[in-house]
């Protein structure tokens, strides 16, 4: 397994990984992002990492994509920084698996590569957050060190915050 940046060379895989989320709600938010012409898609994921174009409320972020062979299996998106709103909801990761790749330990490597990237990128304490309902979600976040923090209610459900201190 290799964490790449999005490439065309993952075209087939990626519309085959949005095919098999079918309605699902798609994780990281990227994942929702049009990709009807791929080659937008692509640029518009370098401009989130290089913090062009965004939207208002939006923090730098980088997207990374977990593959086997030419196979996209797992998608994690790396918030640079966190202004106060993301801080209180939302975290340094959003991350999701392909759904024929769940259940087999992929998210808590994919967590795993994801806290190693934002402590190179010098974030030391890295802010994880899922509803209190997402078991599969808090179990990876609590087997990569991760210590719930707090909770809060969003819309009637509850959001926990975890951080995960120092390198792994």
């Amino acid at each position: 397994m290799d964490l790449v940046l999005p490439s065309s060379k993952y075209i087939q895989s990626y519309n085959a990984y949005i095919k098999e989320l079918g309605d699902e709600v798609r994780y990281p938010f990227p994942m929702g992002f049009d990709h009807q012409d791929f080659d937008t898609l692509l640029a518009k994921l370098s401009d989130f990492s290089l913090g062009i174009n965004l939207p208002d409320g939006f923090v730098p972020s980088t997207t990374l994509w977990l593959v086997e062979g030419d196979k996209l299996v797992g998608v994690t998106n790396l918030r640079h920084y966190l202004n106060s709103a993301i801080e209180e909801c939302g975290g340094h990761i959003g991350l999701g698996i392909r759904p024929s790749y769940r259940g087999k330990g992929l998210g808590k490597l994919l967590m795993k590569l994801s806290v190693e990237k934002l402590n190179a990128m010098g974030i030391s304490c890295v802010h994880v957050h899922c509803y209190k309902d997402n078991y599969a979600s808090a179990s990876t976040i609590i087997a990569n060190g991760g210590e719930l923090h707090s909770e809060l209610t969003l819309d009637g459900k509850v959001v926990q915050r975890y951080f995960i201190n120092g390198v792994l």
